[in-house]
């Protein structure tokens, strides 16, 4: 009788959306470092007249990374609207399966381009095929809509900050190994083969896990409910308590211009981060790089302990300016980092600095009825997107024209816009 149990706990867990989480983030920190090194080694012979040659290679590098940045967020706007009234729709495993589709086609993308020598501009195809899928403007909202539908308006923050908890380990486990399974190869593959293959398969399981195990959890109605469909899995229905029946608009506004506003500067630091720590005077491995990244990863973690503990005397909005402070004081130290320990103290500052945006999705899925909480995570998603336009070639640019007297002044930048992005926040506080 024990073993006819657990096996049927085992696989009740395996139709969660916890497998589905860890997996697509450990075959996404794997390819992170994949693609941060072959575009590094690719860039390593680039010289270009009147400049040396490390200005070269880091102009050559983040041009690179800002063409194929800006794509994967352009591309997907369109697809991630449609993949999101359809999960509104009833399709809730839509955005979550097509933009998974799309993971697996990029990195067997990458892979190609490591086995047979192709050139680095074709990862621009495969960003176009990811951009299509939905890409994690897709994904990313998929999930939390998901996270959102079955539990309480009193519980989501701290059920979207254990998603998020659950995202960075993986990440955090992933970014470890990267960079020791980077170095393995044989004579004939070279570098990056073998864990592009782990990579690409781990997406693959994902995308299977997400098709045939993922259990999808429905929203009491007092409507009856549609027909069913092919991505969405039927299940016993969950009690959530109803937001709001009217939208708060203004809520809504200042929520998403602090949080267009915070990913600002957030991701145009993290745009410049990877190039950064290759330059002189760091100048990371494969493994420090895969450590690097798993300092980020385990933000994720501090973050998620500051909730519980922070929780019991603030409310969501003082979290929120809490993870603000600890990114803005963190980035600036950034700033004046000449060695590797240097930059684990200043990563050390930014423990908080991912309370932010799921204390802001959470309140965001509060201002809004059941029915529209895909499609405003979703908009909230692409802002963010449209964000990304604005910072990855400011940043970009910034950098390459100061990176000779003060690489650092994009981090000091990025501390100024998060300064910023405290006003709104503390404005809602105000209205709420």
């Amino acid at each position: 009788m024990t073993m006819p149990v657990l096996l049927h706990a085992a696989f009740g867990l395996l139709r969660q959306l916890e497998p589905l989480i860890v997996l697509e983030q450990l075959g996404s920190s794997l390819f992170d470092t994949a693609l941060l090194m072959v575009v590094k080694d690719r860039c390593s012979n680039v010289t270009e007249p009147g400049k040396s040659r490390e200005e070269s290679q880091q102009k050559a590098f983040t041009d690179f990374y800002m063409t194929y940045n800006l794509i994967i967020r352009l591309v997907p706007i369109l697809p991630a609207l449609l993949l999101a009234r359809l999960s509104d729709r009833g399709w809730r495993k839509a955005p979550v399966v097509v933009s998974l589709c799309g993971y697996l086609l990029s990195r067997v993308a990458l892979l190609l381009v490591v086995l047979f020598r192709l050139p680095l501009e074709v990862m621009f195809g495969a960003a176009v095929l990811f951009g299509l899928s939905g890409g994690f403007g897709a994904f990313w909202p998929g999930v939390m809509t998901l996270v959102s539908l079955r539990s309480t308006a009193k519980d989501r923050s701290k059920v979207m900050m254990r998603v998020e908890l659950l995202y960075g380990a993986a990440g955090l486990v992933g970014s470890l190994v990267s960079g020791h399974l980077f170095l393995l190869y044989s004579s004939s593959l070279g570098n990056g083969t073998i864990l592009l293959s782990v990579g690409t398969v781990v997406n693959l399981l994902s995308l299977l896990h997400s098709i045939f195990l993922l259990q999808v959890k429905q929203v009491r109605s007092e409507e009856p409910e549609g027909n069913s469909h092919l991505l969405t899995s039927s299940s016993d229905s969950s009690s959530v308590v109803e937001p709001p029946p009217k939208i708060n608009k203004v809520n809504v506004v200042l929520l998403f211009v602090a949080a267009f506003l915070y990913d600002f500067a957030v991701g145009g630091a993290v745009e410049i981060l990877g190039a950064f720590v290759l330059k002189a005077p760091l100048s990371w491995t494969a493994t420090q790089v895969g450590y690097g990244n798993a300092a980020g990863c385990g933000i994720f973690l501090t973050s998620f302990l500051g909730v519980i503990v922070f929780r019991r005397c603030v409310s969501d909005v003082t979290l929120i300016l809490i993870g603000m402070v600890s990114f803005a004081s963190g980035i600036y130290f950034m700033s004046f980092v000449t060695t590797t320990v240097m930059f684990y103290l200043a990563r050390s500052l930014n423990l908080f600095a991912l309370i932010p945006m799921p204390t802001i999705r959470s309140l965001l899925s509060q201002q809004v009825p059941a029915s529209l909480c895909g499609t405003a995570l979703t908009c909230l998603q692409l802002t963010l997107k449209f964000a990304g336009l604005a910072y990855i070639p400011a940043f970009t640019k910034i950098y390459q024209r100061t990176l000779e007297w003060f690489p650092g002044f994009v981090f000091i930048l990025a501390s100024i816009f998060t300064v910023l992005g405290m006003i709104p926040v503390s404005r809602f506080w105000i209205g709420d």
